[in-house]
């Protein structure tokens, strides 16, 4: 367990405790993860929101979701805290910052929500426990101890975490083998170093200084763009490809066109020009990249 840091910078006065949670628990990332929870669950059961039962389902997939990315979130700041505190663009974290103290309650706050999480899954239903648990154990302990401080790759398995919030949503329906939800987990696990490795080239000297080996940080700019638009590649492909499902059929695809065109012009924006202003731009379409091929899935599969 690493130990407590000395603030990296003064606050000038306390936060609120909803920005707080907001750096702590990365509600922001939280939502994102929820957005292709939601999309497994509608992919997996259909006709899902045809009928009153869904509702508990939505409802505990929203739950469980919260508390355990929310509370891995907290537990892989704990363990980071002194890499962050090397970092410009994490050293105002609530750890580094010193405004949770002591650091350790964050550790405990995670590792309950993690647990909840999980218990309250197994009495739902099993399935989704093992779909909870997999997610957390994934990010915490194949991502941040065993991979992020000692390979390139580290990202490329630890998006797996993000397949399995995907994963959830689908067992929360009782459906963890629906292929429709495999298919947008395959999206997301491949989605993942693409918008990760975008934003370590805007920070790369960052990374560097904390001693993270990310492929931008090891590659020349032009050679770590390579390999983002091999993902982005790859996942706009899996992208278009779930128009060959019946349930999602050409109105998807149309609807996803668009989107996968300007994500792949985006990414060849970045090839031509491998700096930090292309990189951040990319970073951002491939948010709203993922967020709006869900929806498009989601919105097509729902009347079936």
């Amino acid at each position: 367990m690493p130990k407590s840091v000395a603030p990296a910078v003064a606050t000038s006065a306390p936060r609120s405790w909803w920005r707080t949670a907001m750096a702590l628990f990365k509600l922001r990332v939280v939502a994102l993860l929820l957005v292709v929870a939601v999309g497994g669950a509608v992919l997996a059961a259909p006709p899902w929101l045809n009928h009153g039962a869904a509702w508990p389902d939505l409802l505990m997939l929203l739950l469980t979701g919260t508390l355990s990315a929310g509370g891995a979130s907290a537990v892989n700041q704990y363990w980071e805290q002194d890499l962050d505190a090397r970092m410009r663009r994490t050293r105002r974290r609530p750890l580094p910052a010193g405004v949770v103290q002591p650091p350790r309650r964050a550790l405990w706050w995670g590792l309950g929500m993690v647990f909840a999480a999980v218990l309250l899954a197994a009495w739902y239903r099993p399935q989704l426990a093992w779909a909870v648990a997999a997610g957390a154990f994934i990010y915490l302990v194949v991502y941040t101890l065993a991979l992020k401080r000692r390979t390139i790759t580290n990202i490329v398995i630890g998006g797996a975490a993000g397949s399995a919030a995907v994963i959830s949503g689908a067992a929360a329906v009782g459906h963890w083998d629906a292929p429709e939800a495999w298919a947008l987990a395959a999206l997301v696990f491949l989605w993942t170093p693409s918008h990760f490795w975008s934003l370590s080239l805007v920070y790369r000297d960052d990374y560097a200084r904390a001693g993270f080996p990310m492929l931008p940080v090891k590659v020349a700019p032009r050679t770590a763009a390579v390999w983002v638009a091999i993902h982005t590649l790859s996942s706009v492909a899996v992208a278009l490809g779930m128009a060959l499902f019946p349930r999602l059929g050409w109105p998807y695809g149309l609807l996803v066109l668009g989107p996968s065109a300007y994500y792949a012009w985006r990414t060849w924006r970045l090839m031509r020009e491998p700096g930090p202003r292309e990189a951040m731009r990319l970073f951002h379409t491939s948010n709203l990249y993922l967020a709006v091929v869900t929806a498009a899935a989601v919105l097509t599969a729902l009347p079936g």
